[in-house]
């Protein structure tokens, strides 16, 4: 297992900041999970869609972080293709997906009482990733219908690499803490150089707890336009 060969597909800026991780022997140790459990499982997102979040949104590129906890261990199967509703990207399904699951529609719904925009008929939140939002899940693949059935492998680790690095190489980044799971990552952040804006989980069980009404993406582009950046165009067409 030591010499197994560690290239990720994965945007040349995240694959120079986070190649100690791609050295590490956590890494290793993933990987090999990985093939095994691929052997005997069906495993999302597919292969080459793990690592979306970083491939959508460079590293120089970066301004928003949204957190998530566990990609979506669904999938839909339309003429006759299954089509994951993981796709690499926190909250977001692909564009084929015909359902859009329930903290996405209340994401959607904020938007809309927030901004104005109408709610879209697809979930796939890609172009927010163009625009330098990173989707960020802690952990990047899941066994199909066992939700949770690749935490404490090796992901958790990464991506609490991921936002230490995006700390401290970066300045006025803003993170969307979303949650008690997402606010537990701020003590990887310091709090002197980014903005944290905080509210309940967008999920049907919390969202009327101060997720609705947070206006948190108005809030961001305010920030964005008092630190000079480009807004986010947060309308899903």
């Amino acid at each position: 297992m030591s010499k197994m060969k560690i290239n990720p597909e994965i945007e040349k800026g995240w694959k120079t900041a986070m190649n100690i991780d791609f050295k590490s022997s956590y890494f290793t140790h993933l990987k090999f999970f990985l093939l095994q459990e691929k052997q005997k499982h069906l495993v999302f997102p597919h292969g080459f869609d793990i690592f979306n979040a970083y491939n959508y949104t460079p590293f120089d590129k970066v301004k928003i972080i949204i957190i998530g906890q566990d990609p979506y261990h669904s999938y839909e199967t339309i003429d006759n293709e299954t089509i994951p509703h993981a796709h690499g990207l926190c909250f977001s399904v692909p564009r084929k997906a015909k359902k859009i699951p329930p903290s996405l529609k209340n994401i959607f719904k904020e938007i809309k009482q927030d901004l104005g925009y109408d709610i879209p008929s697809h979930g796939n939140l890609s172009l927010w990733a163009k625009q330098g939002v990173l989707l960020l899940n802690a952990t990047l693949t899941v066994r199909v219908h066992e939700a949770g059935s690749h935490q404490k492998k090796g992901w958790e680790t990464f991506t609490d690499s991921t936002i230490k690095r995006l700390s401290e190489e970066k300045n006025g980044l803003i993170f969307l803490l979303w949650g008690k799971f997402a606010q537990n990552k701020e003590s990887l952040i310091d709090t002197e150089k980014h903005f944290i804006l905080k509210a309940a989980h967008p999920s049907p069980f919390s969202a009327h707890n101060g997720f609705f009404g947070c206006k948190h993406f108005s809030k961001t582009n305010e920030i964005l336009g008092n630190n000079g950046q480009e807004k986010i165009d947060w309308e899903i067409k």
